[in-house]
């Protein structure tokens, strides 16, 4: 199976790439609702606060790559060829993504100042308020290694100046590419 992986920091636009990937016909998962989904279950209110806890929690109890484990079960279960799987937080994640799998990892870039706009436009129950609740999320999330993984990733795309639909456009491009049977 290919598993093609999305990263990037909060509000880049990630989901919003996998969401274009998934409008092309691919299955997505994403691994902040395996979070979403466990703090409910725990009747926590999903906001950045308790899922973050969440997320940390999950990581100490059951290693650095909990999330992704959650996830693989859902992945296992479609039984397809390429699944999109977004929200890739560290190259644990990825690392264990790569047992018995074939893994590109994109990620997906933009500066501060447009993420926290895109996430201000977005207006999801995790997404912050202010500059000092985005800077801490930042922190979190630099904290478990996602900027190892976007150092890391097979390929970047900028979403500084472009459209949605520019940005699915490219990240379309990318995974044809990598879904292309190998020559040999």
């Amino acid at each position: 199976m290919l598993i093609i992986g999305i990263t990037g920091m909060p509000g880049a636009g990630k989901s919003t790439a996998a969401k274009e990937l998934g409008k092309s016909g691919l299955n997505v998962v994403a691994m902040g609702d395996m979070i979403r989904e466990e703090t409910r279950r725990r009747n926590l209110y999903p906001d950045d606060k308790n899922m973050g806890s969440v997320m940390r929690e999950l990581r100490e109890k059951f290693g650095t790559s909990a999330v992704a484990e959650l996830t693989l079960r859902s992945v296992r279960s479609m039984n397809v060829e390429t699944i999109v799987v977004d929200g890739i937080r560290s190259m644990a994640e990825v690392e264990l993504f790569r047992v018995n799998n074939d893994v590109k990892v994109l990620a997906i870039w933009a500066s501060p100042r447009r993420r926290f706009e895109l996430l201000r436009a977005r207006g999801r129950t995790d997404d912050p308020l202010t500059v000092e609740s985005f800077n801490s999320r930042d922190e979190r999330e630099l904290s478990i290694g996602i900027g190892v993984a976007i150092a890391m990733a097979d390929n970047v795309v900028s979403n500084e100046t472009i459209s949605v639909s520019q940005l699915g456009a490219q990240a379309l491009k990318i995974a044809t590419e990598w879904m292309k049977p190998v020559e040999r």
